[in-house]
């Protein structure tokens, strides 16, 4: 009845856990929810009529002339006309996935990764080439040996402030990869949603602006992180050889993205308040950061393991004795408090997945996450007793 890849079409947990935590007494570390007090105000007094109208594919020239001259501060070789304003960055993943992935194609994703693209990807049939983070990135010579054995059609890296993991590559590592890029003529899927939200000195320097002359790249950015995410407006910038098929792709998708969102954003981008709005945003999500990690450590402290993000809007923290996070969650939201459970961030399958959780600190008030980490603390020791009081059972019944 249906296409054979809807049987590859899994489920979003985020999206379901999401319809659960719209309700009120639900504490909530699962989404990617930006605050609503740290939005930007939705003005559209001065929105002019002719945007009533039908626009083009690529996007509002004032918006990709705004999205350009950034990229080009970063380093990246990108005119206004390499520019392709999206329904959100997710489109983005969408429209590389049908451009290059058919049923066996080898992609090459990090582990873990996000998991709204594993999903695309393994939609369209992607066979997965997984490159295992570390604190610093992925490790270029284990990439290398990737690129060169697996060739596959691209590389999906998220380098700065890596979703699920907070992981930012450090600038050896980034030189490297891109060492490793350059050598194999590997096209790069670079995503970076959360750049701007940075709470310390780190390296954020684009693998993009890294890449030769003639080299494929494709670059992801949003305005969802620091804008306001209901407009659904991201960008996909590209080089030469990919940009007019993406293009094309958008075409037939959904012709173009709403002209009232994308005009919206032009007037943020350029506004003169636009630097400081980013400055207040570091210094709101910093604090809401910092929260989590005082009540991490008061509460989870002899429960988990994990690291303090220098950015992004996540922890990603791992049981020190296993567990089942996903058995986790059922009973954390009998309690009212939902988190996301780490297996599903990646490609592969292994038991040792299954003690690994993301949570999330921008939606949840300092007084919330304290208690919603207490709570989840005390499903976390009631899960290990009941382990440890069937595991005794097992060995007396032997």
């Amino acid at each position: 009845m249906f296409s054979e890849r809807i049987d590859r079409l899994t489920s979003s947990l985020i999206r379901e856990l999401l319809a659960l935590t719209q309700k009120p007494d639900i504490i909530s570390f699962a989404g990617g929810l930006p605050a609503r007090e740290a939005m930007p105000p939705l003005n559209l007094i001065d929105l002019p009529p002719d945007l009533s109208q039908y626009g083009t594919t690529d996007g509002e020239p004032e918006l990709r002339a705004a999205i350009s001259a950034h990229l080009v501060e970063l380093g990246l070789r990108c005119r206004p006309d390499q520019v392709l304003i999206t329904t959100g960055s997710q489109q983005g993943i969408d429209l590389v996935s049908k451009l290059y992935i058919d049923p066996g194609t080898p992609v090459a994703v990090e582990a873990p990764s996000y998991l709204a693209a594993l999903q695309s990807f393994r939609l369209f049939g992607a066979r997965f080439v997984e490159l295992p983070l570390t604190a610093r990135g992925v490790d270029p010579d284990q990439l290398l040996q990737a690129l060169q054995t697996q060739q596959p059609a691209f590389a999906y890296l998220i380098p700065t402030f890596q979703n699920p993991s907070g992981v930012c590559y450090d600038d050896a590592t980034r030189a490297a990869v891109a060492a490793a890029l350059r050598k194999t003529g590997t096209p790069l899927l670079e995503d970076e949603p959360y750049r701007e939200l940075v709470y310390e000195p780190v390296d954020r320097s684009p693998l993009s602006a890294r890449l030769e002359q003639g080299q494929t790249w494709m670059y992801m950015g949003t305005f969802s992180k620091t804008g306001i995410p209901g407009l659904r407006v991201g960008y996909l910038a590209a080089s030469e050889d990919v940009h007019p098929y993406l293009v094309r792709l958008k075409q037939s998708t959904d012709l173009h993205t709403n002209r009232i969102g994308q005009w919206w954003c032009a007037q943020f981008l350029n506004s003169r308040d636009y630097p400081a709005h980013l400055e207040r945003l570091r210094v709101f999500y910093r604090q809401r950061r910092d929260a989590m990690q005082a009540a991490l450590t008061r509460h989870l402290g002899d429960l988990a393991e994990w690291t303090m993000p220098n950015g992004g809007l996540f922890f990603w923290v791992r049981l020190k004795h296993g567990g089942d996070t996903r058995a986790l969650l059922v009973r954390a939201l009998e309690r009212k408090v939902a988190f996301m459970p780490g297996e599903a961030f990646f490609a592969g399958a292994s038991t040792a997945y299954g003690a690994f959780m993301r949570l999330n600190f921008s939606h949840a008030t300092p007084e919330q996450l304290d208690r919603g980490l207490a709570v989840l603390a005390e499903v976390i020791r009631e899960q290990q007793a009941m382990t440890r009081k069937d595991t005794s059972a097992g060995v007396m019944e032997i």
